[in-house]
């Protein structure tokens, strides 16, 4: 065995996968797990888990493997996290467990995140209950939406013994797990369905079409409903536009509209009726991960595609295995472009896309070098469908409709790191809280949330 050599794991060709929804990685067999996790030098003093935002214990799961004991790693996933199916398939372990492994230092870090997958997976398959609650103690918690902060808040309380409901505006639950990323990338009903039923199974209730701000407000929570505690996991669901000339031409789809037709509404499936137009050009706007999920739908649907980022590859915020799955299926990445107007004919449809080269200046305030525009660069290129992927904010409405309730100028909701508001009993965290982030931070504050809550209850 090679030390220093991560275990290669298969998957779907780009050619076949590029025409398909179904998972792009086809995960380890027992036999690669095992070698894969012997490669984990089971660090005394593991920097691993110092970057994990749910601290799950990193070694000792993937000791568990190692051995062969695969429901056990499993159950250790399961103290700690009540997605691990969902955070080994969509979480950025390069930048947080796997940046930290010594191993990375000479070689390949631990495929951490493929084996977290792993073990979830096994126990998924081969039915092993994963974890238990204590009996109940009495005390009601409502949380808003069945996102990863809200899935996790909820958890955690259930395993305490809190008697736990989580009110869901969409028809299903799952958050950004189910509406806004693809099947090819975490699969709905095998794999987020089931983390949904283990949660079930600690006792959770989930009650589905319930706008919290208009069907209930959170004082009806606490007067009608006699909760304890209030945890606010909306997530941040309210897409941006740029502002440029054209943005209301017929065929400019924000990313959340265009991904949430596909994956909650299941468009791209012939018995399904939801309509999507995706024409035969599309230039999705933006650089992250949700732009790499739009622009690979679009090509899964038939289309040519283009991503347009203003800045260079190497500012590119997506994840490197995000990027370097687009470019194997045939993406076109139209770099340091900017767009400045879309053009209609004279029906009111896209038809071209009008952008400016930009070169890189002085660093802003992210650090990153700041993209200004090359005088005289402009140019025009045929689309017939544009998706603006420039981010979310949260939505107002539970703010607007919540007495004492501080927002930032971001209309984030203000909250500290335990997730406290400004109202008494009512905790937040999430994308809520940050402005959209990843699913990892969010489940991060929901564990961080929980923790506070239940400390709120009992002082």
């Amino acid at each position: 065995m090679d030390r220093f050599k991560r275990t290669p794991i298969a998957e779907q060709a780009p050619k076949v996968r590029s025409h398909n929804f179904k998972e792009v990685c086809l995960g380890y067999t027992e036999e690669e797990a095992v070698a894969e996790a012997k490669r984990c030098l089971n660090c005394k003093n593991p920097q691993c888990m110092t970057k994990c935002p749910v601290s799950v214990n990193i070694p000792e799961f993937i000791h568990e493997i190692a051995e062969g004991n695969f429901a056990e790693a499993a159950k250790v996933l399961a103290k700690y996290t009540a997605l691990p199916a969902v955070c080994g398939r969509v979480c950025p372990q390069e930048s947080q467990c796997e940046s930290k492994c010594v191993l990375g230092n000479k070689g390949d870090a631990v495929a951490i995140g493929k084996l977290e997958r792993f073990a979830a997976d096994w126990a998924r398959e081969h039915n092993i209950e994963v974890a238990t609650a204590k009996e109940k103690n009495g005390h009601k918690v409502a949380v808003i939406g069945s996102g990863p902060a809200g899935i996790t808040c909820a958890g955690d309380l259930a395993k305490e013994g809190y008697d736990v409901t989580i009110y869901e505006a969409l028809h299903k639950p799952g958050g950004v797990l189910v509406y806004g990323i693809p099947e090819f990338r975490l699969p709905k009903d095998t794999v987020v369905k089931h983390e949904i039923e283990n949660l079930k199974k600690l006792g959770v209730k989930i009650e589905t079409n319930v706008i919290v701000g208009r069907t209930i407000t959170i004082d009806d929570l606490f007067e009608k409903g006699n909760y304890d505690a209030v945890f606010i996991g909306s997530g941040a669901g309210l897409p941006k536009f740029m502002g440029i000339p054209g943005e209301n031409y017929n065929g400019v789809f924000s990313a959340n509209e265009f991904l949430t037709r596909n994956n909650l509404m299941k468009a791209f499936k012939d018995e399904y009726d939801t309509p999507i137009k995706v024409g035969k050009k599309v230039a999705v706007v933006g650089g992250g991960n949700v732009a790499m999920d739009a622009a690979r739908t679009a090509k899964r649907l038939g289309a040519e595609v283009w991503i347009v980022y203003r800045r260079s590859e190497e500012e590119l915020p997506a994840r490197a295995e995000e990027v370097h799955h687009a470019k194997e299926e045939g993406i076109n990445f139209e770099l340091l472009t900017n767009p400045i107007e879309i053009v209609g004919d004279e029906k009111g449809w896209v038809k071209g896309i009008k952008c400016v080269r930009m070169e890189l200046g002085e660093p802003d305030k992210s650090g990153r070098r700041r993209p200004e525009p090359i005088e005289g660069s402009e140019f025009e290129f045929e689309v017939d469908t544009v998706i603006m992927a420039l981010g979310t904010s949260p939505n107002p409405l539970i703010p607007s409709t919540t007495k004492g309730l501080e927002v930032d100028k971001r209309r984030c909701i203000v909250a500290d790191e335990s997730g406290r508001t400004s109202r008494e009993g009512v905790f937040a965290g999430g994308d809520a809280v940050t402005g959209a982030a990843t699913v990892i931070l969010a489940m991060g504050a929901g564990k961080e949330a929980a923790a506070a809550i239940d400390e709120y209850i009992n002082k």
